[in-house]
């Protein structure tokens, strides 16, 4: 599973990308994370706001910062 940062370096990208990275350590999940800072690829992915979380190319969140119940949920298939 690719989970996906999509940002350009700000605050709350890296924010967001910190937790992800922990809730795939804490909880041993079995996914990877690919931070995406160009602005075409964000773009033609349909996000207009930052940061944004995609599961395996599919956006699941956009101009929000998750908490690690959100994060741990969209990783795990929820919504």
């Amino acid at each position: 599973m690719k989970v996906q940062i999509l940002g350009t370096g700000c605050p709350k990208c890296r924010m967001l990308e910190e937790t992800a990275r922990r809730v795939i350590e804490k909880y041993n999940l079995p996914a990877e994370v690919e931070k995406v800072t160009d602005l075409d690829a964000i773009m033609d992915m349909g996000v207009m706001i930052t940061p944004a979380l995609a599961i395996d190319g599919e956006v699941k969140s956009a101009g929000k910062i998750l908490n690690e119940d959100q994060v741990k949920s969209y990783i795990e298939g929820g919504k």
